[in-house]
């Protein structure tokens, strides 16, 4: 509307580019551009050329990033990701062994991630009663097995003809395709979640499942879908890993379910559900693959990253509540 000067008043208050800015997302934004000027310092091997060329083994777990957020939304876990994504790599490498031709051989790996994730919906659909934690725990640990079996007594399988693999790790200029892959995901995901239905469906489900229920929405098929496009999206991560390793054993993928789960937390994402935004945990992805890219290009010891990005999750926890405290005591 107009004022008495004549000039046009807006509606929208003037304080949300400051809600912007201090949102977490916002923090986010400014943590990312500080860590990576923060490795430019400590290492002089830090640019630009270096660091895309050492990611692709770092982007894998955020395939596994954007569907884990979902399940999180949803109120729920799933610690088989890892696992799946192992038992992908394995039966891809088994099956290029055996002379099946490559186009194949992705699609076996993609449909077994698919199958495990399947297995994984049914399974907390089915036994309502039973925590996705607990499910998935278990299946972690078939999974996992079902892989160290295939591999036998050496625990490990190497790509005989690993053609097919380089060309998926190729790269446009210094950008490896897994970036480009990445980005598209993300963008999908980011999508999917913040301005469609089935995105508003999500946080109701993971608000209220009951209530959702109720409300008419097909809480079992949502969740079913969710965890069957989580494995897929393992099988995805699997092949990529392949396509850097050359090869698969009984350790592939492990600890991927946790990072993908701290990226998650990190980023804003509630664990209890029906909170956080994508963006914010694709910005935390980055700022944790740049950190370790950083350290580990000053050889520092791996366990000393874990303890950096184990406290950095911690105050990813804490500051929110902090907040909602000092909230509480104004109030």
């Amino acid at each position: 509307m107009a004022g008495k000067s004549g000039r046009s008043i807006s509606a929208q208050s003037d304080q949300n580019w400051k809600k912007r800015i201090l949102s977490w997302e916002g923090v986010l934004v400014l943590l990312f551009l500080m860590v990576n000027l923060f490795c430019m310092v400590i290492s002089p091997s830090y640019k630009p050329v270096n660091v895309l060329r050492e990611m692709p083994k770092y982007l894998t777990e955020v395939f596994l990033l954007l569907p884990m957020a979902y399940i999180l939304i949803l109120g729920e876990i799933d610690l088989s990701v890892g696992a799946t994504v192992c038992l992908s790599a394995t039966t891809a490498c088994l099956a290029g062994n055996a002379g099946v031709p490559f186009p194949i051989v992705l699609l076996i790996g993609i449909l077994t991630g698919t199958a495990c994730g399947l297995f994984n919906g049914i399974a907390v659909t089915l036994f309502t009663e039973l925590p996705s934690m607990i499910v998935t725990l278990a299946t972690m640990i078939i999974f996992r097995g079902v892989a160290e079996i295939a591999l036998g007594s050496g625990g490990s399988v190497s790509l005989k003809n690993n053609q097919g693999f380089r060309a998926i790790a190729g790269k446009i200029g210094p950008v490896p395709y897994i970036f480009f892959v990445v980005i598209i995901a993300a963008i999908i995901f980011t999508f999917m979640l913040s301005k469609t239905t089935f995105g508003r469906k999500l946080y109701a489900i993971g608000s209220n499942r009951k209530a959702s229920y109720f409300s008419g929405i097909h809480v079992q098929k949502i969740r079913l879908l969710v965890y069957s496009v989580a494995g897929m999206m393992a099988g995805i991560s699997a092949m990529f890993l392949v396509s850097v390793l050359y090869g698969a054993n009984t350790t592939t993928g492990s600890g991927f379910e946790l990072d993908a789960i701290a990226m998650a937390v990190f980023g804003g994402i509630s664990t209890a559900g029906g909170k956080g935004k994508l963006i914010g945990a694709i910005i935390s992805a980055f700022i944790i693959i740049c950190l370790r890219i950083g350290l580990g290009q000053i050889n520092m010891n791996p366990q000393v990253i874990l303890v950096i990005l184990g406290t950095l999750l911690i105050l990813a926890v804490m500051i929110p509540e902090i907040g909602k405290n000092m909230k509480r005591k104004q109030l």
